[in-house]
């Protein structure tokens, strides 16, 4: 075990469970992070993947004006 987690664990051990609970909970959420950050980046890199190549494409270009529906 790494020094780390010796201290870790001797450090969570002389906490009460009530305080137990919230080093729980804080670690939760650092793992939440983790995990967002990491879709955020995979969600960047799935669009630049999707969109690679269209830059060159011969496509009309939209105005805003262009967008609007306009009802009668």
């Amino acid at each position: 075990m790494s020094n780390i987690k010796q201290l870790i664990d001797q450090k969570l051990e002389s906490l009460t469970e009530e305080k137990q609970k919230k080093v729980l909970d804080f670690v939760g959420l650092l793992t939440q992070e983790s995990i967002e950050s990491e879709n955020t980046e995979w969600n960047q890199f799935s669009l630049e993947q999707a969109m690679r190549g269209l830059e060159n494409d011969e496509l009309p270009e939209y105005t805003e004006q262009d967008l609007i529906e306009k009802w009668q």
